[in-house]
Parts: structure tokens; sequence; C-alpha cells
């Protein structure tokens, strides 16, 4: 046979060789796809467990922001009860205080007007035909005394004076040679205490006739 003829057919020991190459490179380029296939998934399953994680540690912080927040509620919460009852105890304690203070001014304001009444006991102890006119304005200057040293002062107004309808209380119009409109003459005096009109002067007031 000539060399031509061989040439024109293929050795197939070569066709052989040439299918296994081509079958390993096959081979090798699924293996390649396989081995690429796994690092991506390897890839993804640590990126999620990397957020599984990180989604732990924010639920993990936010359980403790609860936490912390209830215990401060509560803190909150029992710290104004605490303050409600020591406002209601201070209330008590100023009331108390307050009528304890009202208490003693009241008996010692007693205490000194039982000194006017023992002088208007002895005053009418003395015999019937001695003049107790100076018993009686000796006691008269006392009460005054006690009255200002309890900040009172009497209403007394002038003849002639303006009416302060405030602290003057018109009881008639009479005929007087005061002014019309004036005051004419007190009736009863009045009193008032710290500017505060305890009572009315009751006056009488001329027509101007």
């Amino acid at each position: 046979m000539s060399e031509e003829a061989d040439a024109g057919h293929d050795d197939p020991e070569d066709a052989t060789d040439a299918a296994g190459d081509t079958a390993a490179a096959d081979a090798r380029q699924e293996s390649t796809e396989r081995d690429g296939d796994d690092v991506t998934e390897t890839a993804l399953a640590d990126e999620v467990a990397r957020y599984d994680d990180a989604l732990a540690a924010e639920v993990a912080a936010l359980e403790r922001e609860a936490v912390e927040s209830t215990e401060r509620v509560e803190e909150l919460e029992s710290s104004l009860r605490r303050t409600k009852a020591d406002f209601q105890n201070y209330k008590k304690r100023a009331k108390k205080r307050q009528e304890q203070e009202k208490a003693r001014a009241t008996e010692s304001l007693v205490s000194r007007l039982t000194e006017v009444r023992d002088n208007l006991v002895r005053a009418l102890d003395q015999e019937e035909d001695v003049d107790i006119r100076p018993g009686v304005e000796s006691t008269l200057e006392t009460f005054d005394r006690i009255l200002a040293e309890e900040n009172v002062e009497v209403i007394d107004p002038e003849s002639g004076q303006e009416v302060d309808p405030e602290r003057h209380e018109v009881m008639m119009r009479v005929d007087s040679e005061q002014p019309e409109g004036t005051i004419a003459d007190v009736y009863k005096q009045g009193y008032e205490m710290a500017d505060k009109v305890i009572e009315a002067a009751q006056v009488t007031v001329s027509d101007g006739e």
C-alpha cells in the first residue's frame, strides 16, 4: 500500500486519543463548573450566615433596648408615685401647720380679751354709787390696744367727709349743715384689718337742707 493511501486513512488509535482528550476536557470543564457552583453556593451560604448573625445581633440589641426602656418606665412610674405621695404628705403637713398657727393665734387673742373681760367684771363689782366711768375708759383703752396689736383699725369718719361706699354704710339722709351728700354723723363705728373692711361704719348723710 502506498504512503498516499496510508495518509488518507486516520489511525484508529489517534481517533481514540482525540476522543479521550475531548472527554477529559469536558470532564475538566464540568468539574470547573461544579467547583464554581460550589464556590458560589459557599459564598452565598456565608453571606446568608453573616446576614443572620447581623440580624440576630440587631434583634438582641432591640431586645436589650426594650428591657431597658421597660425598666426606665417602671423607674419613672415609681418616682412619680413617690412624688405624689410626698406632695400629699406635704399638703397634709401644711394644712396641719396652718390649723395649729390659727389655733395659737386665736388662743393668744382670747387670752388677751379675757383681760378686758376681767376689767369689766371688776368695774361692775364696784358699789352702785361709785362712778365706774374711769374703769370703763381704762378697759376701753386696753381693748383698743389689743385691736391695734392685731392690726385692727377703727373706721370713724368725720362729719363733712365724702362717703366711701367700701367703708361706709349709709343708714339714712338727714337735715344737716354739712354739704349735701357728705357724712352728717357716725351712727356706729366700723373696723378694718390689714386694709380689709371687716365691718363698715354706719353713717347718716346730709341732704343739704
